[in-house]
């Protein structure tokens, strides 16, 4: 840290321009509130839709308060989007960092980005990776960019110098734009100097804490925040199998159990989606896989929850001619269109396939049409909720969306109900 009275390392690279690449879930919320807090902002994405969505003010996804935020600074000129990298005095870099088939990361898409940045650099300036990716992997995105550009180095205090640093977002779907501002911030330099620059400039719309670590250790945080999650929801999952069983209500029993004072069980559902918990846990595994067993079984019981819900679902549909089942909700948390990783989408794609002569009815009132997955069937439909819960023989209640938790429990006279996520006790 700068001792009082030195002069400052943003001072001397002051970081008025801002490009991130990426607006998607993370980056566009991250741009519009950096433009909020007065920065030039340009955002860079691969999608043309979503250039001119948000050049036009408007925003290409759900979020509450995001398209308010992105309308105002478009419309004061602080935020505009591209298709090419511009340059810029800082970067942050926050594009998908999904899983290979062996459940490595798939590290191509920051790569791409660091190669788009690097003709554009001249010294000075900050990168900051955003996207969660396993350790070393700001490392490996600063070679990428002085491989590239040999000219410069990332050696602090040059004119030639580049500072590299990880930033992981720590927010909550449907939450982002009060997370983003109010939750506390880990960052990770290459150098201290990095770190510290990156810290100036979050500083700008942050009232977290930020806290300054180094940048391996940062991808880890970001990664043991979410295999922690993953690892309680699993157990979780396993006591909802085990219960089913032993004809126990679980979220009573999860209940029950949360009255001990250090005892903290989250609740069991159908699987575990989204582009975090059911992801990052993958990476520290990879990292190292002799010594990561529990993140491991944590990961294969969560993802073998939707094939026990569905196996529930038919075994009481084959006791009905032409069985209609309503499933409700295809995105992986309640109230939002995020369909990622989303083990409700799967498993309504699986009763498609399995159900035989039976229809699905699919209710998700986020979305205006199902998913490509859906296309090579022609026994689903996307149904309104009161239409599905009336001709449905089974309603299969996979998200905890606030309109199927405001239905009338009379509509469900008559019915097998089915509820992963226990809303209707």
């Amino acid at each position: 840290m700068p001792s009082p009275g030195a002069t400052s390392v943003s001072s001397q690279h002051p970081l008025d321009t801002v490009a991130v690449i990426g607006l998607g879930y993370i980056g566009l919320p991250t741009a519009a509130v950096l433009a909020q807090a007065g920065k030039k902002v340009i955002g860079v994405d691969v999608s043309q839709r979503t250039v001119d969505a948000v050049n036009a003010g408007t925003v290409p996804f759900v979020e509450e308060g995001l398209e308010t935020v992105v309308a105002g600074t478009v419309a004061q000129g602080k935020l505009t989007a591209q298709a090419q990298t511009p340059e810029a005095d800082a970067y942050i870099v926050s594009v998908p960092t999904p899983f290979l088939a062996d459940h490595e990361a798939d590290l191509s898409y920051i790569e791409a980005a660091a190669r788009g940045i690097a003709p554009t650099l001249s010294g000075g300036e900050l990168v900051v990776l955003e996207s969660t990716a396993p350790p070393g992997t700001t490392e490996h995105m600063a070679d990428v960019i002085l491989e590239a550009r040999p000219d410069l180095t990332r050696d602090p205090g040059l004119p030639t110098s580049l500072y590299f640093s990880h930033a992981p977002e720590r927010v909550l779907p449907g939450r982002i734009m009060i997370e983003m501002v109010e939750n506390d911030r880990i960052i990770g330099g290459l150098t201290p100097q990095a770190a510290e620059l990156n810290r100036d400039l979050y500083a700008s719309f942050c009232r977290g804490e930020l806290l300054l670590t180094d940048s391996r250790t940062a991808e880890m945080a970001k990664l043991t925040e979410n295999a922690f999650r993953d690892v309680n929801i699993a157990f979780a999952n396993e006591l909802s199998l085990i219960t089913q069983k032993q004809g126990i209500d679980v979220w009573e029993l999860i209940e029950l159990a949360n009255h001990h004072p250090r005892v903290n069980i989250l609740q069991p559902g159908p699987g575990v989606g989204g582009h975090c918990i059911a992801v990052d846990p993958w990476f520290i595994v990879s990292a190292d896989r002799e010594n990561s067993r529990l993140i491991a079984t944590a990961r294969a019981v969560n993802d073998s929850k939707p094939e026990a819900v569905l196996a529930k679902v038919l075994a009481r549909a084959d006791r009905l001619k032409n069985p209609t089942v309503a499933a409700l909700g295809l995105a992986f948390k309640a109230n939002i269109d995020d369909l990622r990783q989303s083990p409700s989408k799967n498993i309504a794609v699986a009763l498609t396939e399995r159900l035989g002569e039976g229809t699905v009815l699919v209710v998700e009132p986020n979305i205006d049409a199902l998913p490509p997955e859906f296309d090579r069937h022609d026994n689903v439909e996307l149904a309104e909720l009161d239409d599905a819960v009336e001709r449905a023989d089974i309603v299969l209640l996979l998200v905890d969306h606030d309109p199927f938790r405001a239905l009338d429990r009379d509509k469900l006279q008559e019915k097998v109900v089915i509820d992963t996520k226990g809303l209707w006790r």
